[in-house]
Order: structure tokens, then C-alpha cells, then sequence
């Protein structure tokens, strides 16, 4: 099953779904037990495992995070190798002066934008849709 590559129609289907919840970027040490949670991410780098869940159970663990957010989805199918989407995605975010953190899936790309901006974030992507429309 291939995404889609093409630049113009990527933007131009953009749809942006906002999920439920605070998520949040949480840490553990290296060769530290992950706790028993089911994070939306979970990416070992050299320093720790990076868990990217729900505020409250990162809070139930006590475990230390940062970057209280809200997920959205962008309701496309995009190619893992699809050129410039995200750089689009985020130049258009950073005129609205906000940072996203973007997660890439294999069916969907994922925006975390800070806690209390997600409408702006959502109102910003559709508007770029329609822009190319």
C-alpha cells in the first residue's frame, strides 16, 4: 500500500483530526524497564527511551517529561518518502510562531503542537488546504 508523494495533492487532501487528551515527551534511563504503558511512541536513542503518552500516566509513573501537547493527525496517507510535506507543514505552523514536534507512521503523519494552540494549529493546517484548493 503506497502514500501519496505528490506535494500539491498531500496539501491539497489535508485534513487535520485533533485527538483527546495532554500528551507529553517522558524519558527513561537507558536499560531502565519501560513501566507497564502504552505510549503512542516509543524511541530508544542512546541516552534513554523517549515515550511520547498521556500526561497522566507519564504522571502516574512519575516519570519526568516535558512539552505538555495535543496530538493531530493529518488524515492523509502519506509516502514515508514523500518530499517536503513536513517542511511545508511546519514553515506554515512557524509563521503562527508555534513549534511542532511531527511523528511520521506508516499510514499517517502525527503533529504534536503545544497544549492550548491545537485550534490555531488545526485552523492554520485547513486553511493551507484551501489555499491550494
Amino acid at each position: 500500500m503506497v502514500g501519496e508523494t505528490n506535494l500539491n495533492a498531500l496539501i491539497k487532501s489535508l485534513s487535520a483530526v485533533l485527538h483527546d487528551g495532554v500528551f507529553v515527551f517522558a524519558t527513561c534511563p537507558p536499560h531502565q524497564p519501560i513501566p507497564d504503558i502504552a505510549p503512542r511512541m516509543m524511541f530508544q536513542e542512546a541516552e534513554g527511551t523517549t515515550l511520547i503518552l498521556l500526561k497522566s500516566e507519564a504522571e502516574a509513573h512519575s516519570l519526568r517529561f516535558e512539552f505538555p501537547c495535543r496530538m493531530i493527525t493529518l488524515n492523509i496517507h502519506s509516502s514515508l518518502e514523500a518530499v517536503g510535506f513536513m517542511a511545508v507543514i511546519a514553515s506554515e505552523l512557524a509563521k503562527h510562531d508555534m513549534g511542532v514536534n511531527p511523528v511520521s507512521g506508516f499510514f499517517h503523519d502525527h503533529l504534536f503542537v503545544p497544549d492550548g494552540r491545537e485550534k490555531e494549529a488545526v485552523d492554520a493546517l485547513e486553511n493551507l488546504a484551501h489555499s491550494m484548493s
